[in-house]
């Protein structure tokens, strides 16, 4: 038995377990619960006890969503330009030169 479900067992948890027709889904549930489990382990407690113990206010979920969207933007972007330099790298080997098209914003 994991600590998850020795935790869970403690506090009367009740598991269900699902079907997935789409592995894409089942993929982005487990990656769900593991986000779960960190936010548990570094808080020791779960959204739901944060939101009705009020250890946090309506302006506090949207500044931390304002963050992570802001977060988001950052890595797209970071994304962008990794995908850009792989793209004059291969361009580059291609051709034996260096690729010199304009950047993307």
């Amino acid at each position: 038995m994991s600590d998850r479900e020795i935790m869970d067992a403690k506090q009367g948890i009740e598991r269900k377990s699902y079907g997935f027709r789409d592995p894409v889904v089942k993929n982005v549930v487990d990656k769900f619960v593991s986000r779960s489990d960190v936010g548990y382990g570094k808080y020791g407690r779960t959204l739901n006890d944060e939101r009705k113990g009020g250890h946090k206010n309506l302006a506090g979920y949207l500044n931390d969503i304002q963050e992570e969207l802001m977060d988001a933007v950052l890595y797209i972007q970071a994304a962008r330009e990794d995908l850009q330099d792989r793209e004059k790298s291969l361009a580059s080997v291609i051709t034996g030169s260096d690729y010199d098209d304009e950047e993307e914003d």
